[in-house]
């Protein structure tokens, strides 16, 4: 045998030597190394192990900025968001579009998700790459793979490190426990080369560990749900057949718009040949534990790295134990979480449990600990900060599955009870100062209706919060809502706490008046006596919370005409308070409103008329000229000057109390629409027809929308209106000179003089500081409303114990 040492090039001649006949003459040929021992030229190849997904969903805006961020030498951009948002399947087209773009440019996959895949990785592209001593024990791979991409000479390369989500992997400088000691101990992050002939696209679902590999937050971009259009097409790409689409616009969206749980819907569906979206959203909807079915089933995907899984909730349970492990804390606050709405959840009421579950008592330390808690979650894309200051969401989905999460250790019981006892330590009593915080707590304590306490105390705090919500709703003029929460609880604390427990009291209380202000005298009046008796019995006669129900009992003997008894009332109430409370005390002044009330019916008007001036100037100086009540006395004084004829001043007054409670209160406020028609009346009762007209329209269009066509305060209005048209239309004779009467003169209470706003007995209360509405708060609430309505309405509900 010969050998041949030396390049070959094609410029030398071998001479054959001779052969006896049969023989052979064997040449080796050597190619040695190069002297610099780098590899010989390869031609640009691809490492992405997954093709083009012809079911791919464009999302143009987020490409556009990874081709923006990856065009600078050295370049590096992260996409980072929820597992199942789609980061992966867009590095995924990104990496195809480089390849079909320049095919002179080599495209790497990395998978980043432990030391052990990354390594494994970079074994591959070596050998790939057919690197020299690759195969040498005592080299280092990874610096071999690293220095071949920091060379210049071998042209463009793009890398995509997907599902990078612990920083620590790639910073940290320790090796693993069954890691040989001669490896390197040089952090996996030394390895990503910053060559300008290079770039990185990192994906990850961790905010923090995305931003310290790709160079700060600025060159991060977080990837959200899909927007509806997206979504549907999706959903219509998976699908086998266009005749299952039936539904697909209310099943993406129940879905949140999440790619990874619409494609699961739709590998779902296809495999039941008579199943449409409609069927899949239907189970989704029968039950939690059929939506954890739901959630739970892995269809697979192709385009998924093989050891991710493709069920929702193990794809984002992996978040939350690695969150468990981080930090305790921040997986607490999660727990906490998702009990809220996930809309609006307002960071100070989480701030509150914060600080009381530190066990140093420092505030300082408690508020450090949760903005990093907070910031952790965030980081995570868990829950986000909206455009409304100091509010934060959840995707409806999160929060589903993190319940699932919880139950899965037992703990789900657990924060279900801090969740009700944080609600009554924070949601307050209905007062009009504590609307703002009321109208940002009620959406969360909404499920609590559907809900049975399964212990005393919590039956307690259970039965504070939805009677507190249901003193809300009745101030707000939703009259229904409030008379169906009330019963509930009075139904619950009476089987649970006995007939005469104070909490029993309170929500027989709370009902009577929301009886009352339907026009529900008769079953008002027997809780109303029943609260008296049990708070006489209980407390004692001149207790405060004793007189407060003594004057509700008072109004709603006056609005049955029983004037003498309600008088008495009266006048114990008013002076037990000013005994006990003080003249100029808040309760003190109702008690002189409702004096004045009762007196105006029955002819006193100077009395009257004293009594309601020192409630207004009171009230003024206590509350403020645009309290609504304030503005309760505003009115009621007009309706004394009315009684007496001095209308100039009673049309002021009036005037002013209707253009306060429409800012204040809302336009279509039952306390509102009773402005506009004593408006209107006293307009009516001056001839100007014409303005009275549209007034009166209004208030009837409005009180039938509000408060149902058997009001008395509709069927007043409705009466008196038509009774203005046939005036308008046939001019009576001359009127006499005798004083004109209130409109309640003819119809009971339902308009004119008005009773303040009922007290209400006190547990715990919290004052806040009110703050105005905008209009999509309105919407916001009002859809809430009907939310409501649909669970009161259900019959048959499953009770769910906490």
């Amino acid at each position: 045998m010969s050998n041949f040492q030396g390049n070959i090039n094609g410029h030398f001649v071998i001479p054959g030597t001779y052969t006896a006949a049969g023989g052979t003459t064997n040449f080796n040929f050597v190619n040695p190394p190069r002297q610099d021992g780098s590899a010989r030229q390869r031609e640009p190849f691809s490492t992405v192990p997954f093709a083009p997904d012809p079911d791919f969903v464009d999302r143009p805006e987020i490409l556009a900025w990874i081709r923006d961020k990856c065009a600078g030498p050295g370049a590096r951009a992260a996409l980072v968001g929820l597992g199942g948002v789609g980061k992966s399947q867009l590095a995924i087209q990104y990496s195809h579009n480089v390849r079909d773009a320049t095919p002179q440019t080599f495209v790497f996959w990395v998978h980043g998700s432990t030391k052990a895949r990354f390594e494994e990785a970079y074994r591959d592209l070596a050998d790939k790459l057919e690197l020299p001593r690759r195969h040498d024990p005592k080299v280092d791979v990874l610096r071999l793979v690293s220095n071949w991409l920091c060379d210049e000479t071998i042209g463009r390369w793009t890398m995509v490190l997907d599902n990078v989500d612990d920083a620590e992997t790639f910073l940290s400088r320790k090796r693993e426990q069954d890691e040989p000691s001669e490896s390197s101990s040089a952090p996996l992050a030394a390895y990503l080369p910053q060559s300008r002939n290079g770039s990185i696209l990192i994906t990850s679902r961790n905010k923090d560990a995305a931003a310290r590999l790709a160079g700060g937050y600025k060159n991060i971009k977080e990837v959200r749900a899909m927007d509806e259009g997206q979504a549907l097409r999706l959903f219509q790409n998976k699908l086998q057949s266009a005749s299952k689409e039936e539904g697909a616009a209310n099943l993406v969206c129940a879905l949140d718009y999440i790619p990874l749980a619409i494609t699961q819907a739709a590998a779902y569906i296809n495999r039941r040949s008579r199943w449409t979206a409609y069927n899949y959203l239907d189970e989704f909807r029968k039950n939690d534990k059929k939506k954890e079915s739901i959630l739970n089933r892995d269809a697979g995907d192709l385009r998924r790295d093989e050891s991710a899984s493709n069920s929702v909730v193990i794809t984002w349970q992996m978040s939350f134990e690695r969150i468990r492990e981080e930090r305790q804390s921040a997986a607490d606050l999660l727990s906490l979480i998702s009990f809220f709405n996930p809309q609006g959840i307002p960071e100070w009421i989480l701030q509150r449990y914060s600080r009381s579950v530190t066990k140093t008592g420092d505030k300082d330390e408690a508020d450090n600990s949760f903005d990093e808690d907070f910031d952790t979650l965030q980081a995570y894309s868990l829950i986000s900060a909206t455009s409304e200051a100091g509010m934060c969401e959840m995707h409806a989905l999160v929060q589903f599955c993190t319940q699932v999460w919880l139950s899965s250790f037992s703990d789900a019981k657990l924060w279900k009870q801090k969740f009700v006892g944080l609600m009554a330590r924070e949601f307050p009593t209905g007062k009009f100062e504590n609307w703002a915080r009321c109208q940002q707590l009620f959406p969360h304590i909404e499920w609590l209706y559907d809900t049975e306490p399964a212990t005393d105390e919590l039956l307690k705090e259970w039965a504070q919060v939805l009677t507190n919500a249901a003193w809300y709703m009745w101030r707000k003029g939703c009259y229904m809502i409030a008379q169906e929460i009330a019963t509930k609880v009075l139904t619950a604390t009476e089987r649970g706490l006995g007939q005469d427990n104070r909490r029993t009291l309170r929500s027989v209380a709370v009902l009577a008046v929301v009886l009352r202000y339907q026009g529900k005298y008769d079953e008002s009046e027997k809780l109303t006596r029943r609260a008296v008796e049990g708070a006489e019995k209980k407390l004692g006669v001149q207790h405060p919370d004793t007189l407060t129900s003594v004057d509700n009992l008072a109004l709603v003997l006056k609005d049955q005409g029983k004037y003498d008894e309600a008088e008495k009332l009266n006048r114990r109430a008013l002076e037990g308070r000013e005994k006990e409370l003080g003249a100029q005390h808040l309760d003190t002044l109702k008690s002189v409103n409702n004096l004045a009330s009762v007196l105006l019916d029955q002819g006193k008007y100077a009395n009257a008329e004293k009594l309601t001036r020192r409630a207004l100037e009171g009230a003024e100086k206590e509350l403020g000229v645009q309290h609504p009540d304030t503005l309760t006395s505003v009115s009621n004084l007009a309706s004394v000057l009315q009684v007496q004829g001095k209308y100039d001043e009673a049309e002021k007054l009036t005037r002013r109390a209707l253009e306060g409670r429409g800012k204040e209160l809302g336009q279509d406020h039952p306390d509102t629409l009773t402005s506009v028609s004593c408006l209107a009346y006293l307009l009516h009762k001056q001839k100007d027809y014409a303005e009275a007209s549209g007034l009166y329209q209004r208030a009837c269009d409005g009180c039938k929308e509000k408060l149902g066509s058997h009001h008395p305060l509709t069927i007043a209005c409705v009466n008196q209106y038509s009774t203005m048209q046939e005036e308008a239309e046939h001019e009576p004779p001359e009127q006499s000179n005798l004083p004109t009467y209130p409109f309640e003169a003819y119809y009971g209470d339902a308009m004119g003089y008005e009773t303040f706003h009922h007290s209400l007995p006190a547990l715990d209360e919290d004052e806040t500081t009110p703050a105005s509405r905008s209009n999509n708060q309105k919407n916001k609430q009002n859809s809430i409303y009907v939310r409501l309505k649909r669970r009161i309405g259900r019959k048959g509900n499953s009770k769910k114990h906490i």
